[in-house]
């Protein structure tokens, strides 16, 4: 068995802003709540390879791993999968990114499996991820659209 998940928000912000702030992956640990710190270990431009680290959970535990990310600027895709898998048999995401009337839409697709003998199965990591995905994304979309009021040009000073 594998799982599946697919989450998705909309962000009242420009493409371009929520592109470059999704992924300023050295900057991840001010977006998500999750990390305590990211580490890039290899950038050639189109492919980052970098190490996620986060806060210890609710036994003490430190997760930490290798991933690597491809952005495709101009189809607004990502694709990032994990390299050091950890629990995982495999883990594959895809970000997409589209301009919609409100904004911008952000959809996050993960595929993976679980290890058979990692702590936890598939239907228990997909509620997990599930479950994690809107409050990242909720925190996301409040920091990129505070940054977004930042950059409007006050109404009052455009006369």
């Amino acid at each position: 068995m594998t799982g599946h998940t697919q989450n998705e928000i909309t962000i009242a912000a420009p493409v371009d802003l929520v592109w470059d702030m999704t992924n300023d992956v050295a900057n991840w640990p001010q977006l998500f709540s999750e990390y305590a710190s990211a580490e890039i270990l290899e950038d050639d431009g189109k492919k980052v390879t970098f190490r996620l680290t986060m806060h210890p959970d609710e036994n003490g535990k430190v997760w930490s791993w290798v991933s690597e990310r491809e952005a495709d600027r101009r189809n607004l895709r990502v694709k990032a999968r994990r390299v050091e898998t950890g629990p995982f048999a495999h883990m594959d995401i895809l970000w997409q990114y589209e301009e919609v009337p409100a904004g911008t839409r952000m959809v996050w697709t993960q595929d993976f499996a679980m290890k058979p003998e990692a702590p936890v199965d598939d239907d228990w990591m997909t509620d997990n991820i599930n479950k994690n995905s809107k409050i990242q994304m909720a925190l996301i979309r409040d920091k990129i659209e505070k940054a977004a009021t930042g950059r409007r040009p006050d109404p009052a000073l455009a006369d």
